[in-house]
């Protein structure tokens, strides 16, 4: 082989792996923000919830499909998915202007434990905690 031909192996950094989330034991989030409103088109304090997703109706096109394909002999017509692949959801703060009541969604990164504005010190608030 001729040396100008050889490939030098990559340089390894020190920087996080792609595609693996950091471990982040716990996220603690205030119970309100100051954060740009659009409707009122300027910062306001905002109170924060967590979103949650509705009840399902059953009454949408692919639920009725579904139930009349379902329907009768010949068992189960459509796969059912076992693949899980997930173990977290990201989370969703659901952001309302205190002034003009306006409501936004806000994606944050993907954990397994969430708190909304607890006091996450648990047992340290004094010197030597519990133990005395």
């Amino acid at each position: 082989l001729a040396q100008g031909n050889r490939r030098r192996p990559a340089p390894r950094s020190r920087a996080r792996r792609v595609g693996q989330p950091p471990a982040v034991a716990m996220v603690n989030i205030p119970k309100t923000r100051n954060t740009y409103c659009r409707k009122c088109k300027k910062h306001r304090p905002h109170k924060v919830s967590q979103y949650k997703t509705g009840k399902k109706s059953g009454k949408a096109q692919g639920d009725r499909r579904y139930e009349k394909k379902q329907k009768g002999f010949g068992g189960q017509t459509k796969p059912v998915f076992h693949k899980k692949a997930k173990t977290t959801k990201k989370i969703v703060l659901k952001l309302e202007c205190s002034k003009c009541k306006a409501k936004r969604m806000k994606p944050i990164k993907r954990t397994k434990h969430f708190e909304l504005g607890t006091d996450s010190k648990k047992g340290k608030s004094e010197y030597g905690g519990k133990y005395r």
